[in-house]
């Protein structure tokens, strides 16, 4: 059961990209539709911002400390989702509706949802504003807002969704996309890219690089397939280990990796896709393609731009070791919305809510926080339909492996816990506050040493 610290869930939750929201119900028919809900009082004890993994899990934290009537979350949102279980769907091996649950049925029982956006945070006044100017204020705050993915970005890319060629495992709404590019490719360029800004599940991109080419593989395609990953990073993983382990795979199976390449244009008329060079300023090269899957620039909410919470770039300036705000001491950061050195997961996540949970503790008695958040953080890279490396490491992106075995070889059973186990672990332990990484497990299985 403590495998649940290996999986990268990549995501936040609930929150979508600004030009897709308006549709987002639509896509899963199947949800049960909930009435929108507004606050019934103007102040709470803890008021959570966000409803994605990071604000649920804090909302189940807080309701067993202080009570449930204390705790209210923020979330617009009607459907709360897996995020991580996309990677499969886009391979065709899970299905969406699989991903997705009513956030009325993931609030722990009590506490309040209020069904709003957030408008405006002031810290300096202890509240925030919602939509219709309506004002909540708070003895603590818990932002836990995720991030926004930035499609419209790539020139072309909103509209060449239409396209059947293109798709994204980062989006409800164009997931499947991936997986009928991946059906309907002949032969040609498979090209897979990553962006030049912080990411969310920075393995996720060519998790399904290997998926598809295995794919290829399965149907006899793989002879006319090129298969191309673009990424603007200089390395295929920033840590050694697991870089060595994958850039042998990516020998193995004659895959491409062109570095520093960013997506700047797709021209889906023409099936091009225009890639900067981003050590030669001006240069650009322009690819053909037969398939193309796109992961999104990203950056913070925009709630979150310029606001007194958020450092320079946006993002909430928390404390690394204690998740405390650097400036506001009733004011804490949780997930992808953070300015936290470590990857965006929801593994980082989990360890992240246990620390976070002592340190509003202590606070709450009027003492110092002294547990320290490590950086902990995993990624389950998924290299074929029946096998996966769990990488797992710290702030210094130092391996940081729970299991007394190498974890950077490919194994079945690893792959089963990413695409079984997880799924129901997320929903019964993580979101429920039952779950703070695997700290503990990693401890035992190494006898109390390192």
């Amino acid at each position: 059961m403590a495998a649940v610290g290996f999986v990268s869930f990549c995501a936040s939750g609930c929150p979508m990209m600004s030009w897709l929201r308006p549709g987002t119900a639509k896509m899963v028919s199947s949800q049960l539709h909930t009435t929108a809900r507004s606050a019934t009082k103007d102040y709470y004890e803890v008021l959570v911002l966000g409803g994605g993994t990071g604000g649920i899990t804090m909302s189940a934290r807080m309701k067993r400390r202080i009570g449930a009537g204390n705790v209210a979350v923020v979330e617009p949102s009607e459907n709360h989702f897996y995020q991580p279980i996309w990677t499969l769907v886009g391979a065709g091996a899970k299905q969406l509706a699989t991903s997705s649950r009513p956030t009325a049925s993931v609030i722990p029982s009590g506490v309040q949802w209020i069904q709003s956006r957030v408008e405006k945070l002031e810290p300096d006044k202890n509240c925030v504003y919602l939509e219709n100017n309506q004002k909540i204020s708070y003895k603590y705050l818990i932002i836990a807002l995720g991030l926004q993915l930035h499609y419209e970005k790539i020139k072309g890319l909103p509209e060449g969704f239409n396209s059947p060629k293109i798709g994204s495992n980062y989006s409800v709404l164009t997931v499947e996309k991936t997986w009928k590019a991946l059906q309907g490719f002949q032969e040609g360029n498979a090209i897979f890219t990553f962006p030049n800004t912080p990411v969310k599940c920075a393995g996720a991109p060519q998790k399904i690089m290997y998926l598809s080419e295995a794919y290829l593989r399965k149907t006899g395609k793989r002879p006319k397939a090129k298969i191309i990953f673009n990424t603007s990073l200089g390395v295929i993983f920033g840590v050694q280990k697991y870089a060595d382990a994958l850039l042998e795979i990516i020998k193995s199976r004659d895959i491409n990796v062109n570095y520093r390449y960013n997506l700047t244009e797709v021209r889906p008329d023409k099936q091009e896709a225009v890639f900067e060079n981003l050590d030669k300023i001006g240069e650009t090269k322009v690819y053909q393609y037969e398939m193309l899957h796109v992961t999104p620039p990203m950056g913070p909410p925009d709630v979150l731009l310029n606001s007194p919470v958020s450092d320079a770039s946006g993002w909430v300036d928390v404390n690394k070791e204690t998740l405390q705000h650097k400036k506001y001491p009733n004011v804490f950061g949780i997930g992808d919305c953070t300015n936290l050195p470590t990857s965006k997961t929801a593994a980082a996540i989990a360890g992240q809510s246990g620390i976070l949970d002592k340190t509003i503790s202590s606070i709450m008695n009027g003492k110092a926080p002294v547990k320290k958040y490590d950086g902990y953080t995993s990624c389950p890279l998924v290299t074929n339909y029946n096998r996966a490396i769990l990488a797992e490491f710290d702030y210094n992106a130092q391996p940081l492996e729970t299991f007394p075995f190498d974890q950077s070889k490919e194994r079945l059973t690893s792959f089963h816990m990413k695409a079984d186990m997880m799924p129901f672990l997320y929903w019964h332990g993580l979101l429920k506050g039952y779950w703070g990484g695997p700290a503990p497990i990693r401890k035992l299985m190494h006898l109390g040493l390192k």
